[in-house]
């Protein structure tokens, strides 16, 4: 790209939150620029649990985390992990991911998401009339899957809190998970169920439409890196290998590589690197009628299009290291407890989820660099909150968006 070449707005990002708010604001007429050195959708946006989950309000600190974390960190097989190799460079991350996690913390992050989780599902049946996403789309609800009479006894802070909040859900008997779920009877202490959630067969075919959606709207694709950020008077120029554009207007929406990018903004945010692994199983047949959640095991079953996909568990580690096998292991037994009739994996995965101590993404103006607007963090909600992040992203930029919408999201709360 020549160094001369200028853009309205250029997007530093081509994950679903970047998809997003191109596809939202080439809609509006504005002229986009999508820049990402991978190919668009192919991080975390393609290997999440494909559930769309307007009901996840609780965030990933909270006071049960707190006093299980010690025996959470020290057992590598638990569902939230860390590579101790990375503990000096983690440890200012946990100190306020622990203060964060104090019931009075935990109440605030959990309404401040809850406000932006109820613009979910409108935000999103917008976004698949726009981008044609009706048939990679299913409504049948998620389910929390409780086999212990004490996981569920421990859960009832969140579903008070849920309840307040007006999350629709559902306290099932075993019977009534089993009417749901045929191919779990027998195994569920209780269920939990979230009716008006929704989820797609296929996430990386979401993606793809996402983006030709856009481009048909007039927005451009260029594959680069970004490493240099600068705003001055007359803009945003923004560099990398062999690439320089200036922009009137840069949005960060790069996932877990917005730190450095948000930092050159003059914004310093404590965005750490969870790392996501899933595997995925053929099958002839659904084994699951909708994605479930076994509480215990801290994973998402959902079944996709010819393919059952177990994705979730959290381990802090950074984005260098190599996957870790354990992790994949730890899914491997902890499905074959569900299904123990399932065959060798498919496929297997590992991405990157940018996460924040408070569990509330960066969405909101720099304060510090005219020109630049934050939208990234999102943790394990990207793909639920994406079309909501960019029509408040798109309103800041056309500047009539409710200033006071996005305080609980600045990058300066830290």
């Amino acid at each position: 790209m020549a160094a001369s070449e200028t853009v309205e707005i250029a997007i530093v990002g081509a994950g679903v939150v970047g998809l997003a708010t191109a596809l939202r604001l080439a809609g509006e007429g504005r002229e986009v620029l999508l820049i990402d050195p991978n190919e668009p959708g192919s991080g975390a946006s393609f290997g999440n649990a494909g559930t769309i989950a307007e009901y996840a309000c609780m965030p990933v600190g909270n006071p049960g985390v707190l006093h299980a974390l010690p025996k959470l960190l020290l057992d590598p097989d638990s569902p939230f992990a860390l590579r101790w190799t990375a503990l000096f460079q983690l440890a200012p991350w946990l100190a306020r991911f622990v203060r964060q996690s104090l019931p009075g913390a935990t109440r605030a992050n959990a309404l401040a998401l809850a406000g932006l989780l109820s613009e979910a599902l409108p935000a999103w049946g917008e976004m698949v009339q726009e981008a044609g996403l009706q048939d990679l789309m299913r409504r049948n609800g998620c389910l929390y899957l409780y086999r212990r009479e004490s996981d569920f006894a421990a859960a009832a802070g969140g579903r008070a809190l849920r309840a307040e909040f007006g999350v629709h859900q559902e306290v099932l008997t075993p019977q009534q998970v089993a009417v749901l779920e045929p191919g779990l009877q027998a195994i569920a202490a209780r269920g939990l169920y979230f009716p008006d959630s929704l989820n797609v067969t296929d996430p990386s075919m979401v993606m793809r439409r996402l983006l030709e959606a856009a481009v048909a709207r007039g927005a451009s694709l260029a594959k680069a890196e970004v490493t240099g950020l600068r705003a001055g008077a007359g803009g945003v120029e923004l560099s990398g290998p062999g690439f320089r554009v200036k922009a009137k207007t840069v949005v960060i929406a790069a996932g877990a590589r917005s730190r450095a990018l948000a930092a050159q903004a003059g914004d310093s945010v404590p965005l750490e690197t969870e790392r996501g692994y899933h595997l995925e199983f053929s099958t002839d047949a659904p084994l699951l009628n909708r994605p479930v959640c076994p509480v215990d095991l801290g994973f998402y079953m959902t079944p996709m299009a010819g393919r059952l996909r177990i994705a979730g568990t959290v381990e802090l580690g950074g984005l260098a290291a190599p996957p870790n096998p354990r992790r994949l292991a730890l899914l491997d037994r902890g499905v074959r407890q569900i299904f123990p009739q399932l065959g060798k994996p498919s496929s297997e995965w590992l991405g990157f989820r940018p996460s924040l101590p408070d569990s509330r993404p960066v969405i909101g103006l720099s304060r510090r660099s005219p020109g630049v607007v934050h939208a990234f963090g999102h943790g394990h909600l990207g793909l639920t909150l994406a079309p909501i992040t960019a029509r408040l992203v798109a309103d800041l930029i056309a500047g009539h968006g409710d200033a006071a919408r996005v305080v609980p999201f600045a990058a300066d709360r830290f």
